[in-house]
Parts: structure tokens; sequence; C-alpha cells
């Protein structure tokens, strides 16, 4: 696959359905593409023709807010028509401005409360272990969202049960809503707090999908996985690029042509 240009198919889908709605996540939408093209376009193990298929591998999208990114991703794949995104944040939508298993295929669980994620994904990843399944279970973290305690106690849990099948992957893009993450809860070194809490840890450019591809299916024996994706909020466009302002903000009439010149598209 050409990953260069599904990457701006991608970030022109997430642009329009933002546009269109007046409202979305613009910001941590884009930055999270390439992670998103590792996993569907090759490391996860789905059926788009089965969406509840028993032992397919499960995502989170535990940074909600950015389900535009999967919403483009879902659509490209045959989960539901690509008309469908012109739907985004639309009251009576398959696609609402979180992700909702109810009403999305594809989507496996319900997100939005930040930390929750990492918290269901690891009791996915442990039935999985009682039920004596294959499948396993990624879930996509904002850095932000890792100023949420529910995250520790969950990855305390994970090293605990020795959940080898569980992967935690950070879109770590410096920004949250209010401005850097340092300035406001700073993280640290969360690539050795979570080596301290018993993860296999790997960091990758969060925007070369080879990369992460690699670290996808590095295997860690016993140990659940954690993979430090350093990337940009609002890649590709200029203007959005590392500017907290274009975390929750849709861009108008004007600013949206300027974008899609800046993806080349």
């Amino acid at each position: 696959m050409d990953f260069e240009k599904k990457g701006k198919e991608l970030r022109e889908s997430i642009l329009r359905m933002i546009h269109n709605a007046k409202s979305g996540h613009t910001g941590g939408s884009l930055s999270c593409v390439e992670i998103l093209m590792a996993l569907y376009y090759d490391v996860l193990n789905i059926n788009p023709k089965n969406p509840e298929w028993e032992d397919r591998d499960r995502f989170i999208m535990s940074k909600g807010h950015s389900c535009p990114a999967l919403y483009a991703v879902l659509a490209d794949l045959g989960y539901f028509d690509k008309s469908e995104l012109m739907n985004l944040r639309k009251i009576d939508g398959k696609l609402q401005g979180h992700p909702d298993f109810h009403k999305t295929k594809g989507v496996d669980m319900n997100t939005g409360s930040l930390g929750q994620g990492a918290s269901i994904a690891f009791g996915m990843a442990l039935a999985a272990k009682h039920k004596k399944k294959n499948y396993k279970v990624y879930a996509l973290l904002g850095d932000g969202e890792c100023q949420e305690g529910i995250v520790w106690e969950a990855s305390m849990a994970a090293s605990q049960f020795k959940l080898d099948n569980l992967v935690y992957i950070l879109d770590n893009n410096g920004l949250q809503i209010d401005g850097q993450v340092d300035d406001i809860i700073s993280l640290g070194n969360i690539t050795k707090k979570f080596e301290a809490f018993g993860f296999e840890v790997f960091e990758v450019d969060g925007h070369n999908v080879n990369e992460i591809i690699n670290a996808l299916r590095k295997e860690t024996n016993g140990k659940p996985k954690f993979i430090r994706c350093e990337t940009l909020k609002g890649k590709g466009v200029d203007f959005m690029e590392n500017n907290y302002k274009w975390h929750g903000k849709a861009p108008n009439d004007e600013e949206l042509e300027k974008a899609l010149k800046c993806i080349g598209v």
C-alpha cells in the first residue's frame, strides 16, 4: 500500500467531515492517522464483512474525541458507506462525536470519558486470557489523557496479570485542549514510567507507518506493551500543526481550502 497517498485521502476525509459538521476535534484526529493506518491496514486481525467476529482483534479509541480519524479508516475499509462521513455529529447519524458501538459498525467500545478506554482495554485483554482466546486488544491513548489516574490503575493491573495481549499506543503530540501537556500536568518521562509499571516499551516516529508496524509486531513474552508515538498535532496542515487552538475547532470554508492545499489534494 502507498501509505503516503492513503494518508492524504484519510486527512481529506477528516477535514471535510469536521468542516461539514462545523464542530469536532481536528488536531488530534490528524496526529493519529499513521497510527491507525499501521493498525488497520497491516496489523489488526479483523474482517469488515463480519464486524462482530468473536475472534477479531479489538481496538479501543481511548482518546475518543479523535474519532473522525477512526471513522475515515472504517469507511475506507467498507464498514459503512463513505457518504455517511458527512453525517458526523448529526443527531440521528451513525457517527457520533465520540465512538458509539451501538451506532457504528467497526467500533468495539464507547469512549469519550478520558482514561476509561485504557481500563476497558485491560478488561477485554483479561477476558481473552480467561476464555483462552488469541485475539489482541489495542488502545490508543492521548498524552493529556494520561493525566487521568485510571490509566495507571489499569496499567498496574495489566502488568500484574501478565497481559501480553494488551497494547497501549500513545499519540504523544504534546498538546491538549488548554495548551502544552508539560505546562498543565507534566507526564515526565512517560516511557520510563510505563517501563516501571512492567510494560515492554518502544519509542517510534508516530508518522512513520513502518516503524509503528515493526513495534506493533514485536513479541513481549508475558508483558503488556507500550508504544510511544512521537506525533505532531494537526499533522499535514501547516497552520494547524503544533497549535493547541485546533484541538477542538472546525475549519471554516476558507480554512478548509487552505488545509486541503497543504495536504496536497
